[in-house]
């Protein structure tokens, strides 16, 4: 009983502590999305993350991950 209780509390929390990482970057970004940006966070190459990004949420939730040496990147984060 006491290993089937390690086990699912190991289980538990596992589960709630992944990390949501962009695996890759956006291309091109039209200026209708830019305009529907809402905030940005920066994701570190760290953990379990294997790209530098900046990753914009959109109105409506949606995620864009970019690179963050990019000029419009840039751009886009000091007019957020």
């Amino acid at each position: 009983v006491c290993v089937c209780v390690c086990v699912c509390v190991c289980v538990y929390h596992s589960v709630g502590s992944y990390e949501d990482c962009c695996l890759n970057y956006v291309g091109e970004v039209k200026v209708a999305i830019k305009r529907r940006v809402d905030s940005f966070r920066i994701q570190k190459q760290d953990g379990g993350c294997n790209l530098s990004a900046v990753v914009f949420k959109l109105r409506g939730g949606r995620l864009i991950c970019a690179r963050p040496e990019e000029q419009w990147v840039k751009d886009l984060i000091r007019n957020v």
